[in-house]
């Protein structure tokens, strides 16, 4: 299996921060936000990965260049606006035709004893699932207010909430997909919510829990929270 870990945003929240640096190489701990992300790919098992770049493109570029023991392949988007669905399917080429993980660089997700990764691999299920999402628990999520995204039931299949109610899972930015999903879709600007609901369509998006710690650093604020949970200040 592949991985591709999403590191083409602006980061706009975490301004000014992100005028001079992506918001990927922000450091939590002295370590930048991307690491966190690759060393879920590694504690995988997984040793091909695709990054993709848009903001401040050469720092990103620089960066994985400097990465031991996976091998990275850049898919550039410098001169385009993808989001996260248009950018993994235009990364497609690189990743394959089988099933691969794509994970989220603006997250810290702290594992037990287990790689959720790993653990996501393993309950992969091709006769059952499109698309298999790591879910977090809405009330111990770190830097996190919203309502949740997603009800699971006993056998882990995931419906979207409804917009006026709260969900006891959001989405942890961990995620295995099959590529199939994006036939048929064009070229451009996309999230991947749209590949989550083409899945659910077929009741074939699943979630499986995380039991561990979760921090989302999409502020200054959760970044200064995020880094006294990790430093243990």
């Amino acid at each position: 299996m592949k991985a591709m870990v999403l590191a083409a945003g602006f980061g706009k929240r975490l301004r000014p921060l992100t005028e001079t640096t992506p918001k990927p190489l922000v450091k939590v701990a002295g370590k930048p936000l991307i690491d966190y992300s690759l060393d879920l790919v590694r504690g995988a098992g997984i040793q091909e990965a695709v990054v993709n770049c848009h903001h401040l493109a050469d720092q990103i570029e620089a960066h994985i260049k400097t990465i031991d023991n996976l091998d990275i392949t850049l898919s550039d988007e410098r001169n385009e606006i993808l989001e996260t669905g248009g950018g993994v399917l235009k990364a497609l080429p690189k990743l394959g035709t089988s099933p691969f993980a794509v994970l989220n660089s603006d997250v810290i997700v702290r594992d037990g004893e287990a790689s959720s990764l790993k653990q996501l691999i393993d309950a992969w299920d091709p006769e059952r699932m499109d698309v298999l999402l790591l879910m977090q628990r809405t009330q111990d999520a770190v830097g996190y207010s919203g309502k949740g995204d997603y009800d699971m039931d006993e056998r882990g299949r995931l419906t979207r909430r409804d917009e006026r109610a709260m969900a006891p899972f959001l989405f942890a930015g961990v995620q295995i997909v099959n590529p199939d999903l994006f036939e048929g879709l064009d070229s451009g600007a996309f999230s991947m919510n749209r590949i989550f609901d083409r899945a659910e369509a077929k009741g074939r998006l699943f979630g499986l829990p995380h039991h561990g710690q979760w921090l989302h650093v999409g502020d200054v604020d959760a970044l200064q929270q995020a880094e006294k949970i990790i430093s243990g200040s």
